[in-house]
């Protein structure tokens, strides 16, 4: 299934994402720039096109076929700033592959949207409803999936993003198309290893 799959990687540039975690170590941000480039370099064995990169804070920017020769640009072009406007960005997200699907573009196997994220996003209803409404726009479980990666510690992201896995088809959701992974799932992996485990997920 991970094969002739398109992927979609939304990154946080929130404020917070200029924190380090521990002393001595490196930013969050600058974490996320490694972890990108691997993914994007993984992705492009299965996806020779590349993949489509948003980063988001209070507005969101949209890259289009990122190879791993272009991770890196992206991140000298954008810093760390501002909210965390989740909703809007994943709305466009989702829009977009319903757009291409319409359009007969899409990939066989669909798609994965990866998010990024380290803190509450600024409307938690407008997430939870964005997700709801695209599920009812899915023909089968497994063309759409989500996959939501906590970095930091921030424990009320943690429970909203429990919510978001566990409780959105309580809330009307045609499929439970949302995985997330929090700080404490991830313990002794990386974020490059879990991003890498959320594609073959």
């Amino acid at each position: 299934m991970i094969a002739d799959r398109d992927y979609t990687l939304i990154i946080d540039k929130s404020g917070s994402m200029s924190i380090k975690d521990q002393r001595g170590d490196k930013s969050r941000w600058a974490v996320m720039q490694e972890s990108t480039l691997a993914l994007a370099a993984k992705c492009e064995e299965l996806d020779p096109d590349g993949i489509t990169v948003y980063v988001f804070s209070g507005r969101f920017k949209r890259y289009d076929n990122v190879t791993s020769n272009k991770v890196q640009q992206i991140f000298q072009e954008n810093e760390p700033n501002g909210r965390t406007d989740l909703a809007a960005v994943l709305q466009d997200a989702l829009m977009n592959y319903f757009d291409r699907k319409a359009a007969g573009k899409t990939k066989p196997n669909g798609e994965t949207i990866i998010v990024v994220t380290d803190g509450e996003p600024d409307d938690r209803k407008a997430v939870m409803k964005t997700i709801i409404e695209a599920s009812r726009h899915m023909d089968k479980d497994e063309e759409l999936a989500i996959a939501l990666i906590q970095v930091g510690t921030d424990r009320d992201a943690t429970r909203f993003l429990k919510i978001l896995d566990d409780e959105l088809q309580g809330a009307g959701a045609k499929f439970d198309i949302v995985d997330t992974v929090t700080i404490d799932d991830m313990e002794d992996l990386t974020l490059t290893e879990v991003l890498l485990n959320a594609i073959n997920d």
